[in-house]
C-alpha cells in the first residue's frame, strides 16, 4: 500500500514527546519572550534546554535574571525536570525509533535494518558511487508505510551541489508504486549557496518541524561549503567551530525532532 500523500493533524506529536516553546507561557513566560527565543531558533521546549545559559544570554533584552526564569520554566515542562529519568523511560523513548529501508535488503542487513531516526547517519565515498542517488531512494522510501520499510512521513533536503533532480523522484517514485507528484509534493527542498545559509536553512528545518510530520533531512553535501568559505591553514580553525556548531545544531534536530538526519561529506 502505498501512500496518497503523507498529512499532519497539525500536532505533529501525539503523546507529548515534542513539547511547543508556547507551553511555557504558562510557567510565566511573556509572549514578547517567547517571539524573542522563536526568532533566535528555538521552537521547541528541548532546544531550550539544550542551549547554555551564555547562549541566550545573547538574544536581545534578555538578562541573567530572565534566562533564569526561561530556564525554570523549561524545566517545569519536562517530565524528567530535564535532569535524571529511569532506564525503563529511555526505553520507552527509544521505542520511537523508526529504521528507514535503504530499498536494498543487503545493505539493510549491514545497517542493522536501515537507517534510524533520532540520530545522524554519514554515508562517503568517492565521486559518482551513488551516494546522491541513495539520497533521492531514501527521499521516497521515507514515505512510504513502516511495513514496506518507510517512516510515513516528510522529508526535507538541503542541496549544497545543486544535483538534486525532481525529475529522479518521480522515476524512483513509480518503482515503488507512488504517485511521482505527491512524492515530490512530500519534499520540501532548498538550495544552500554558502556556508552560512546551510546553517539558517537548518534553522528553517527546526521551525517547520514542529507540528509536522517530518522523518527525513538530507543534506547534500555537509562540507562543500565550507571547504568553499575557509581556505586556507589561516581559517582552518575557524571552519572547524562553524561545522561543529552546525552539527551540534543538526544532531539536536534529529532527537527532537524525530527525524534521521542523512549527510554526506563530499570527497576531499
Amino acid at each position: 500500500m502505498a501512500p496518497s500523500s503523507v498529512a499532519s493533524d497539525g500536532s505533529g506529536n501525539d503523546d507529548g514527546f515534542i513539547v511547543d516553546i508556547d507551553t511555557i507561557q504558562a510557567h510565566g513566560i511573556g509572549a514578547v519572550d517567547i517571539a524573542k527565543l522563536k526568532a533566535n531558533g528555538y521552537f521547541t521546549i528541548a532546544a531550550v534546554h539544550s542551549a547554555t545559559r551564555r547562549t541566550l544570554l545573547k538574544i536581545r533584552g534578555f538578562s541573567e535574571i530572565k534566562v533564569d526564569k526561561v530556564k525554570d520554566a523549561i524545566g517545569k515542562c519536562q517530565p524528567s525536570g530535564g535532569g535524571f529519568q529511569t532506564a525503563h523511560e529511555l526505553g520507552q523513548q527509544r521505542k520511537r525509533v523508526i529504521k528507514i529501508s535503504t530499498g536494498s535488503k543487503q545493505f539493510d542487513a549491514v545497517l542493522g535494518g536501515g537507517f534510524q531516526t533520532m540520530s545522524i547517519s554519514e554515508v562517503f565515498g568517492e565521486f559518482r558511487c551513488g551516494k546522491t542517488q541513495l539520497s533521492h531512494t531514501m527521499s521516497v522510501i521515507a514515505q512510504l508505510p513502516k511495513d514496506l520499510g518507510g517512516a510515513e512521513g516528510k522529508v526535507a533536503y538541503i542541496d549544497t551541489e545543486g544535483t538534486f533532480r525532481p525529475e529522479r523522484i518521480a522515476q524512483i517514485a513509480e518503482r515503488f508504486g507512488v504517485d511521482p507528484e505527491t512524492a515530490q509534493d512530500n519534499i520540501t527542498y532548498a538550495r544552500a549557496v554558502n556556508s552560512e545559509h546551510q546553517m539558517e536553512l537548518l534553522n528553517k528545518v527546526a521551525e517547520f518541524f514542529v507540528g509536522n510530520e517530518y522523518r527525513l533531512l538530507v543534506i547534500d553535501s555537509i562540507m562543500a561549503l565550507f571547504r568553499v568559505d575557509y581556505t586556507g591553514r589561516g581559517e582552518l580553525n575557524e571552519r572547524q567551530q562553524k561545522l561543529n556548531q552546525f552539527l551540534s545544531k543538526l544532531t539536536h534536530v534529529a532527537e527532537v525532532q524525530y527525524c534521521c538526519a542523512y549527510d554526506q561529506p563530499s570527497p576531499e
